[in-house]
């Protein structure tokens, strides 16, 4: 059984394995909530405007938090930073949980973390990736990032499955939708909980060494946002992936979701079991990636499996039952991930060791910035019935693009 693991997950020293089971766990919270979230939110009386605003102000707060906590974490210490991260996670479930006032819902979303698509947001995937650059050697580091990449795609999964089967659950006993999607949030706020925990058992291994002169040097040539030489081409791929994150923002999965419930009429707990496989087939795709990235180039990688996947997306609303929308989108998924542990090795490839958590949290800023304006309009989309496709067409297209 040891030897069916890989040799470079094998190698992995303890500070790499925290970082494996906090990245799943963080993201089975996100997936649970995505599935039910759009549901909790109209089930408390928003409408879907409103809903879309409110997505939007969320991922908005969650960038400021990112860049914030990302471009002082290699200086102020990567465990403190992801802590108070997991720490916000927390605090924001349980605000959910607690009101149904949009006020109150706006100010708990934009100051805490809450993710509505599933994938991450926060300071997390930055500064954990700058952690598992420092532990783990460079010649393994695009392999490493894929099995962390599936690490969170099945995560996701599980969570859209256990979320949306648990909410379905709940209602064919005793409670009411509302209170059901509660429970949920409610499980996603105690798992910010572990989370901190978990980063709090990291060692000193996963943080940046250098003597004070070294430092004092280093922070005074970065400035405030952390990066010195490396400025031009964090720059670039923050616009590109600001693009690429704009158009995904329009279908969010918390939105596809919606989508088919809205076009089909399929229950939550069946939306959990097509997310399920989705994210699954995802993680798979992540896989595959590293041995296309060894072939032919990290991003040639990245630009030959991103445009069939999005010409997929934009085929979904044009399937005319759920069988074939389903298929189209598990096909869709089943290469849509290929680009990401690419994109991440080689944005840790191209920057100097000590900016690498400001460079992924900038680029990871622009990703969320995109995908913060989106919802709004796809919110106002999908209040009206005849323009529920579009999101769809736009996603795909600016993706393309």
């Amino acid at each position: 059984m040891i030897e069916l693991i890989p040799a470079s997950l094998r190698a992995l020293p303890r500070d790499a394995l925290v970082l494996f089971v906090t990245r799943f766990t963080r993201l089975f919270a996100y997936g649970a909530l995505s599935v039910i979230l759009v549901f909790y939110l109209v089930s408390l009386g928003l409408t879907e405007a409103q809903v879309g605003l409110l997505l939007t102000l969320t991922l908005g707060g969650d960038m400021a938090i990112s860049l914030l906590l990302t471009t002082r974490a290699d200086r102020m210490g990567r465990r403190h930073m992801l802590v108070v991260g997991a720490i916000l996670m927390a605090g924001a479930g349980v605000a959910f949980a607690s009101t149904k006032s949009l006020l109150f819902l706006i100010i708990a979303g934009t100051i805490g973390v809450i993710s509505p698509s599933g994938n991450e947001v926060g300071p997390f995937l930055s500064i954990e990736q700058a952690a598992l650059s420092h532990v783990v050697p460079a010649h393994s580091r695009t392999e490493v990032f894929a099995w962390y990449t599936l690490a969170g795609s099945v995560a996701t999964a599980l969570g859209a499955l256990c979320g949306g089967s648990a909410a379905g659950l709940m209602q064919r006993t005793s409670l009411s939708p509302p209170d059901s999607y509660r429970m949920v949030v409610l499980l996603y706020a105690a798992l910010g909980v572990a989370l901190a925990l978990l980063f709090m058992s990291l060692s000193s291994s996963t943080e940046v060494h250098g003597s004070t002169t070294e430092t004092n040097s280093a922070v005074s040539a970065k400035g405030f946002f952390g990066i010195g030489r490396s400025r031009p081409v964090i720059l670039k791929l923050a616009s590109l992936f600001a693009l690429d994150s704009f158009g995904g923002g329009f279908v969010v999965q918390s939105f596809a979701a919606y989508w088919f419930y809205l076009r089909f009429g399929v229950p939550a707990a069946r939306l959990g079991v097509i997310f399920f496989c989705a994210n699954i087939l995802a993680g798979i795709s992540a896989l595959l990636a590293s041995r296309l990235a060894t072939r032919i180039g990290l991003v040639r990688t990245m630009v030959v499996t991103h445009l069939p996947s999005n010409v997929l997306l934009i085929l979904v609303p044009l399937m005319p039952n759920l069988t074939q929308a389903v298929l189209v989108l598990l096909v869709r998924f089943s290469i849509s991930q290929m680009d990401v542990p690419t994109r991440q090795s080689y944005t840790m490839a191209v920057v100097r060791p000590d900016e690498r958590s400001a460079a992924g949290g900038i680029t990871g800023v622009a990703r969320t910035a995109g995908a913060a304006i989106s919802p709004m309009f796809a919110g106002f989309l999908f209040s009206r019935p005849a323009l529920i496709d579009v999101p769809f067409f736009v996603a795909g297209t600016l993706k393309i693009v």
